[in-house]
């Protein structure tokens, strides 16, 4: 049985701005895993950098309000939605309430470096 806490993970900015804990990635950790999987913090009023992942990605929203665009396209998003982005849009979030936005990130397969853009 393979199981992580959150709080025994380290934390660090990502590349699109965002505070990561990575819990699973089958290529750091030795799991048969095909996807990564995330916990994200993003400060109330901050934006991450718009970039784009060559692979699929499902946001799960579990506290805040914010504000997601993909390709142009911006929709409001809550506690217990998913968002679906797919391989290659250009994608960033904004943490629109008053408290922080925190959300789970699968990036299938597992997310590489090599594999995200940055673009502003």
């Amino acid at each position: 049985m393979f199981i992580r806490d959150l709080k025994d993970r380290p934390e660090f900015l990502a590349g699109d701005g965002t505070v990561l804990r990575e819990l699973f990635n089958p290529l750091t950790d030795g799991l048969n895993l095909r996807y990564s999987l995330a916990h994200a913090r993003l400060a109330p009023g901050l934006t991450s950098l718009l970039h784009r992942l060559a692979t699929s990605e499902v946001y799960y929203i579990l506290e805040g309000e914010g504000l997601m665009e993909i390709d142009g396209e911006t929709r409001t998003v809550t506690p217990g939605q998913a968002v679906y982005i797919p391989p290659g849009a250009a994608q960033r979030i904004t943490s629109t309430g008053a408290a922080e936005l925190v959300f789970v990130c699968m990036v299938d397969p597992a997310w590489r470096v090599e594999d995200e853009e940055i673009m502003g």
